[in-house]
């Protein structure tokens, strides 16, 4: 089974995704202590997508946070570069398209909103994936970002850190059919920018109102802002 690096080859990551597919969903639960479902649903509210609504949910993974986001009415579409977790999803029942995050195949402005959970890390160049998503979303139109963090509170940081973080990478490697993929997730934790940096750089990618809440003392985050609605840009 392969495991990416730090580097962040595409198609290294999307062997190792590809690789963890079968029992992504349930090493997640099991890694995160069950959390992952609470910051599902915060991150649904939070995008808040309703009837009538298009909304792209990117680096989908088999589709149970597209799920979640479409209960309103919404039409969500999961997209994920990773074919092996859009299989493993088939049985969900909700549009699925193989789709690369710095070339995404939808026409311009196509979207009402956009989401990411837990993928945009994994992403080769963050900045141009953020303005590609820029490219497909309305003007006016939302991004709604959920992703590991950093603790605000220096103890409970060192504890997440040193303690936490090791025992969620030993769950998730016992529970995944790939684990050296676990790894690999655990660094990329470390190495991702704080609530700050990752603002920062959704702002440098042309989003506007940038805000950002801490969920279970920051170790993971929800970002969201606005693309700039046509009135604002001129």
């Amino acid at each position: 089974m392969p495991r990416a690096s730090l580097d962040k080859d595409p198609r290294d990551v999307a062997a190792m995704f590809d690789g963890v597919a079968a029992g992504y969903d349930r090493a997640n639960s099991v890694m995160t202590f069950g959390f992952d479902r609470r910051w599902r649903i915060t991150t649904s509210k939070v995008l808040d997508a309703r009837r009538g609504e298009r909304v792209l949910d990117l680096a989908a993974g088999t589709g149970v946070s597209t799920t979640e986001y479409s209960r309103n009415g919404a039409w969500c579409v999961a997209a994920d570069f990773s074919l092996g977790m859009l299989r493993s999803g088939r049985h969900r029942g909700v549009p699925m398209v193989a789709a690369d995050a710095l070339r995404l195949p939808f026409a311009d402005d196509s979207f009402d909103a956009a989401t990411i959970s837990f993928g945009i890390r994994n992403f080769v160049d963050t900045s141009a994936a953020l303005t590609e998503i820029a490219r497909v979303v309305r003007p006016g139109g939302r991004l709604v970002i959920c992703e590991v963090s950093t603790p605000t509170f220096p103890p409970i940081r060192f504890v997440y850190r040193k303690i936490l973080l090791r025992a969620m990478t030993w769950l998730g490697r016992r529970a995944s059919s790939n684990p050296e993929a676990y790894s690999y997730l655990a660094e990329s934790m470390l190495t991702w920018p704080d609530q700050r940096g990752l603002g920062e750089l959704i702002a440098a990618s042309g989003w506007t109102n940038v805000e950002w809440m801490n969920l279970t003392f920051g170790v993971v985050a929800i970002h969201r802002a606005r693309k700039p609605s046509v009135d604002s840009a001129a």
